[in-house]
């Protein structure tokens, strides 16, 4: 009888408030979402489409647990995002229709080697390994979108060592939470088990070693972890 060669990694699991678990099928990244953020970065912002890039489900660390600092960087970066958690699977999703597949919602941080991002860009390469590393989407406990109401009233900030260093509210997101969604099933047949980081405000920065983070959103259970 066939055997594994060696045992399969197991599924990453984010806790869900109230004590059931969220097995991580996929991860989809928004990139410049928030004109403030994307100005920063040097970058004009128009509607004619939201663009993508992916995270590894292993590269999840559950919030409170300590982020080593990754290798061949000297410019970590933190995002703070609001994190969509699919209950559902579909293909062409209609706008009007996006908030049926949605499970629920989490604080979460997209954390980046900025200079690796940097370098790519300047030579027209892919983003992979500024974004995806390990640790480097660090989620809190999610919320079921029943407890979250008037999505886009809701405050999103991110304090470093309890300075403040990103604030806005999720109404200032270029593309919303259905027109992300239904974009988005367009590119894939999406599945229950998928993430989506919708992007990150204004604000972004550098952080180091002994650096305490802590990301909020409205009443939804913070996200925190310490760069170790």
């Amino acid at each position: 009888m066939a055997q594994t060669v060696f045992a399969p990694v197991a599924t990453p699991i984010i806790p869900i408030i109230g004590g059931d678990l969220f097995p991580v099928h996929r991860i989809f990244c928004v990139g410049r979402n928030y004109a403030a953020h994307a100005a920063e970065m040097g970058h004009a912002v128009d509607r004619e489409a939201p663009f993508y890039f992916n995270k590894s489900a292993h590269a999840v660390l559950t919030s409170g647990q300590e982020m080593p600092y990754p290798p061949r960087t000297d410019d970590l970066h933190h995002e703070m995002e609001l994190v969509v958690a699919l209950g559902q699977g579909g293909r062409d999703i209609a706008a009007s229709d996006a908030y049926d597949f949605v499970y629920g919602y989490a604080c979460g941080l997209d954390m980046t080697r900025r200079d690796l991002q940097a370098q790519a860009k300047e030579k027209r390469r892919p983003w992979d390994t500024g974004k995806d590393f390990e640790n480097a989407a660090i989620i809190a406990p999610i919320s079921p979108a029943s407890q979250m109401k008037d999505l886009a009233t809701q405050p999103i900030r991110l304090t470093v060592n309890g300075d403040l260093r990103q604030e806005a509210t999720l109404g200032d997101m270029i593309w919303s939470i259905p027109e992300i969604i239904a974009d988005l099933s367009t590119l894939y047949h999406l599945q229950p088990g998928d993430l989506i980081m919708t992007g990150t405000p204004a604000g972004v920065g550098p952080v180091v070693r002994g650096d305490q983070l802590r990301g909020t959103i409205g009443d939804l259970t913070p996200v925190e972890t310490k760069i170790v």
